[in-house]
């Protein structure tokens, strides 16, 4: 069988690339799923869609993650969001290459530098494991420094619903020493996200208008 697989001609054409759809399933009832873009188009839409009463009790727990990656300090953002009348940021223009090879495998290139995301869910947990790798480097001269800052976009909300403003929301993080957890409901379990969370922040805005 042949690897479902798209290029940049596909990936760079947003009308093309939104009619195109992964999922990935973790066998409680659980799912990740999204655009070959990231973007998120439809309700169900999530990076972590957890099964709390398997196999019913669907929440997105996690909509999607804001990436962006900095060489030498500039910015250069990877998501791509829905907004009224505008798409922005536009990371899908960086998209080399998107396949499933078995799991969703997306290829960046950026000024030179080459990442590869890679998303799988953890069979019979709640779980979603969303790994990088530095995959080339074809600048002419290695950048002095190279990061990519991750912003965790949670919705906890009924899978058939649309997450409106709430000011009752928790928005502490507790931390611990690789993890970082968020409980905005008092009534649901936490997310927590590691092994490699640095630097989490409270109070995060909420965004208004936004499709997640």
């Amino acid at each position: 069988m042949d690897m479902i697989q798209f290029d940049k001609s596909i990936c760079a054409d947003l009308q093309a690339a939104l009619r195109r759809e992964w999922l990935e399933t973790n066998g409680l009832g659980g799912f990740a799923s999204s655009t070959i873009v990231g973007l998120n188009t439809r309700r169900y839409h999530g990076l972590l869609v957890a099964a709390t009463k398997p196999p019913v009790g669907r929440l997105v727990l996690l909509s999607k993650l804001e990436e962006t990656l900095l060489i030498d300090a500039k910015p250069f953002e990877l998501s791509a969001n829905h907004y009224p009348g505008v798409v922005h940021p536009q990371g899908f223009r960086y998209l080399k290459q998107f396949r499933l090879d078995p799991f969703p495998v997306f290829t960046y290139e950026v000024d030179g530098i080459e990442i590869e995301k890679t998303v799988f869910m953890i069979q019979g947990e709640n779980s979603t494991v969303v790994q990088y790798e530095l995959k080339n480097n074809n600048r002419p001269e290695p950048p002095k420094s190279l990061q990519l800052e991750l912003r965790p976009l949670i919705a906890f909300r009924d899978y058939h619903s649309t997450t409106h403003e709430n000011g009752a929301l928790n928005t502490a993080v507790e931390e611990g020493p690789e993890l970082a957890a968020a409980a905005p409901l008092s009534r649901t379990a936490a997310t927590i996200f590691g092994p490699q969370c640095i630097g989490a922040a409270e109070n995060g805005p909420l965004v208004p208008e936004f499709r997640v």
